[in-house]
């Protein structure tokens, strides 16, 4: 199993690695004896609208060495378990614009998104399990980062995949087809067929795990606008 990334402008100094390292530990070689280091396995989405270019750290490691802007993604990489703390950078001032902390456990796997708006930031960290789709099948979460859209339902060929999901609101890794099936994904609002977003005409392919997010604002405009985006977080 391998996972996904996107580099576009961002590179993880702390190292992209694959998912197949999901269960094995990092190891520290002193004099001959190998000590085992516990790790975790987290991604990183930048889901503020209007936020500047960013710096992320964990504690003192730098993970992202280029500008990381709205939109953009860090694949999974190690990192090392328990109370971690997050600190946002703006690029240009190298002020601090938000710091928290996660708890992370040795084996797992985690998305963490950047929520909300510049001023109001929010972390989302969700726990992802992930698992190799059955013959023919890919697999599909759905993640709600929009602060102000309310409720809504996620449809995948005009069939109701996920519902009445709000911020910060995530579903499990859903089964659907693959065999390079094409989908129209629509976010509606919860219960209506009101349409918020679209993604059109994404192919699906067997043995692909696949997060489609929400992010945005309803009352924005240009790119702060709602909007569905696709990640792929593994391939078997």
């Amino acid at each position: 199993m391998k996972s996904s990334k996107k580099l576009k402008s961002v590179l993880a100094g702390v190292g992209f690695v694959s998912l197949l390292s999901i269960m094995l530990l990092s190891c520290l070689k002193d004099h001959n004896t190998y000590v085992t280091v516990p790790t975790a396995q987290l991604m990183v989405v930048q889901g503020s609208p209007d936020a500047p270019a960013e710096i992320l750290y964990l504690n003192t490691n730098r993970v992202t060495s280029q500008p990381y802007n709205y939109g953009d993604w860090v694949g999974y990489f190690n990192a090392y378990t328990g109370t971690r703390q997050v600190v946002l950078y703006n690029y240009a001032s190298q002020s601090v614009i938000v710091s928290d902390t996660i708890g992370l456990k040795q084996g797992v796997a985690y998305s963490l998104f950047l929520g909300n708006t510049y001023t109001k930031p929010d972390f989302i960290l969700l726990k992802d399990t992930i698992s190799q789709p059955a013959s023919g099948k890919a697999s599909i979460r759905f993640v709600d980062v929009s602060p102000d859209a309310g409720a809504v339902d996620l449809s995948a060929n005009n069939t109701v995949l996920v519902s009445n999901k709000t911020y910060k609101g995530a579903s499990s890794f859903l089964p659907v087809n693959g065999n390079n099936t094409t989908y129209s994904f629509q976010v509606l609002k919860s219960g209506t067929s009101t349409v918020l977003a679209t993604l059109s005409n994404i192919t699906i392919q067997n043995g692909q795990v696949y997060t489609v997010w929400l992010h945005g604002l309803a009352a924005g405009t240009g790119t702060a606008a709602l909007k569905a985006d696709i990640i792929t977080n593994a391939s078997y």
